[in-house]
């Protein structure tokens, strides 16, 4: 007999909202605290922000997971399912979480609302346009760019070399076609001819900039030192020496502020900013997170991707930089991306395999290994999914004993916080009981190289690092800029430990090949290019928008 399983759509559109006031309510805040974008969003006022900062502080969750399939590994259905659970059982807590890019929630990959019971609502909202955060952070990104280009018109004054701006323009899409351009073309009144290229708003270090910002004041003096081109003399030209600052930051007024939402079961959730962990650092903003902590005695937050990637820049960078301290890692690990991680092709996954399970295992305890080498306590989430066997569940939480892993199996798709209070209770045990030494892998202080090598080897399990001959050369220029002393944001293939994207499971003795450098100094990074990641990611031969719509009532169709 054939059970149709609803649709996470289903399932969102048949939920009852609570007018976002009431759920303001719930964490200590009045309806004057907020700006309302209608009944169901909100975002917070700098009042509201300023009024909350003497609370005291909550414990932060940091939810990541293993190397996923290309369809995600339902790691922000596992952390809003585990916001609901703790609530469940009468602890308070507040869900923060990234807002979803129009580039995989129309290509491969879908939205970033959960799933499920689990959801985060209005998810048609949410997955699209919201309160156009992402809007402001492409204007505030490509009034830069025309700016760039009017100084060159008007005299350039500043000697920009037009062969050596760094800045791109941006669009919240996934669009190869633009990821190289000639502009200017047309004659002298058309303006100064150049090469150039489009990022996807996430990739823009006015997304990482808006995302580690503490405050306004912050985010313009980080705008400020954002570097958008070289000088004939080869020495970086700033947002600052264009003098344009200010009008970015007036740009980013709003977008700034943390949007407040709330799940299916009324848990409320600060969706607030979403830089990629791939190609760049993956983690929602300081101000959201910060502000979380505040309003409730728990946070549930993620990174992007795996461990590799969004939980090793949550702890190197945005942890750093904001002063936070995690009390916690959740990893998640599917049976099916374990089985791929044991060599199973993505078409076979629904069948049992356990000697592939068995294999995938090794791409598990790397990642827990990577945690707790941070000095943290870390508990294992099994994202059930439907097509998985008794056995094969039955074999892993087998192994994780065997392991001593803290382990839980999580049915919050199907079930909402119900099927997360297992692994809530399995947190609350080993919180404030099991040591937390949290520490970097490195310091600010060794070398870029020497950064890039640490988390080659003690993060990926690699063997070395190749630099090419463009990013030593990078090297040298970056040491006399006195950019040596920052964080590094790998950019990085998700589906694998490697740069090599088929090297699944736990591949050894591999080299990491560095082809370029991008000084993000804004943000407070420098992004090391690795493999074939691209800053524009193209489409699929299929993408989701084939399968999206209206219907005549004006209810979304085909979102995911």
């Amino acid at each position: 007999m054939n059970i149709k399983v609803k649709s996470d759509i289903e399932i969102a559109q048949e939920s009852k909202m609570k007018p976002i006031v009431e759920i303001a309510k719930m964490i200590g805040l009045e309806e004057d605290d907020l700006e309302l974008f209608g009944k169901y969003k909100a975002k917070l006022s700098n009042e509201a922000l300023a009024k909350i900062k003497t609370k005291e502080t909550g414990k932060i969750i940091l939810v990541t997971s293993i190397n996923p399939t290309p369809a995600g590994e339902g790691k922000s259905t596992v952390t809003v399912g585990l916001g609901d659970a703790f609530n469940l059982i009468g602890k308070k807590a507040i869900i923060a979480i990234r807002e979803p890019s129009l580039g995989p929630t129309m290509g491969i990959k879908g939205g970033a609302t959960g799933g499920g019971y689990s959801q985060v609502l209005p998810m048609e909202d949410i997955n699209l346009h919201f309160t156009g955060d992402l809007h402001a952070i492409t204007t505030a990104n490509n009034a830069l760019a025309a700016l760039i280009d009017n100084h060159l018109q008007q005299g350039n004054e500043l000697n920009i070399d037009q062969r050596r701006i760094v800045w791109k323009r941006a669009v919240d899409l996934n669009d190869r076609a633009l990821r190289k351009i000639i502009i200017g073309l047309g004659g002298p009144l058309q303006g100064v001819p150049r090469e150039d290229g489009f990022d996807i708003t996430v990739a823009s270090e006015v997304m990482a900039v808006l995302c580690l910002a503490t405050d306004i004041k912050d985010l313009k003096l980080r705008l400020s030192r954002m570097v958008v081109a070289y000088n004939y003399n080869k020495e970086p030209v700033t947002v600052g020496d264009l003098g344009v600052e200010g009008a970015l930051t007036l740009l980013l007024k709003d977008a700034v502020k943390p949007n407040l939402v709330q799940t299916i079961e009324h848990t409320p959730a600060l969706i607030h900013g979403g830089p990629f962990a791939n190609i760049a650092h993956g983690c929602n903003s300081v101000i959201a997170t910060l502000a979380a902590s505040k309003l409730a005695d728990y946070v549930i937050t993620e990174s992007g991707f795996g461990a590799d990637l969004g939980a090793e820049k949550f702890l190197h960078i945005k942890s750093r930089s904001a002063g936070i301290r995690p009390e916690a890692v959740v990893v998640v690990a599917t049976i099916r991306a374990l089985k791929m991680h044991g060599g199973v092709a993505k078409q076979e996954l629904a069948s049992e395999d356990i000697p592939a399970l068995t294999l995938g295992f090794a791409n598990l305890k790397k990642h827990i290994e990577t945690i707790k080498s941070f000095g943290l306590p870390v508990v294992v989430a099994i994202n059930k999914f439907i097509t998985d066997t008794e056995l094969e569940v039955k074999t892993l939480l087998e192994w994780c004993q065997r392991e001593n892993v803290p382990v839980a199996l999580t049915e919050v798709w199907e079930k909402g916080g119900a099927g997360g209070i297992e692994l809530a209770e399995k947190l609350l045990s080993i919180i404030g009981n099991e040591e937390n030494n949290f520490h970097p892998l490195y310091e600010l202080s060794d070398s870029i190289e020497q950064k890039v090598r640490t988390i080659v080897q003690k993060v990926y399990g690699g063997k070395d690092v190749e630099f090419s001959s463009k990013a030593k050369k990078q090297l040298i220029d970056f040491e006399k800029f006195g950019w040596s002393n920052l964080a590094v944001c790998m950019a990085k293939s998700q589906y694998s430990l490697s740069d090599d994207p088929t090297k699944l499971g736990r591949p050894t003795d591999f080299t990491v090949t560095v082809r370029e450098f991008k000084p993000s100094i804004g943000a407070g990074f420098i992004v090391a290019l690795t493999g074939d990641v691209m800053t524009m990611p193209g489409l699929p031969k299929k993408p989701s928008a084939l399968n999206m719509d209206l219907d005549e009532n004006g209810n979304a169709v085909g979102l995911f």
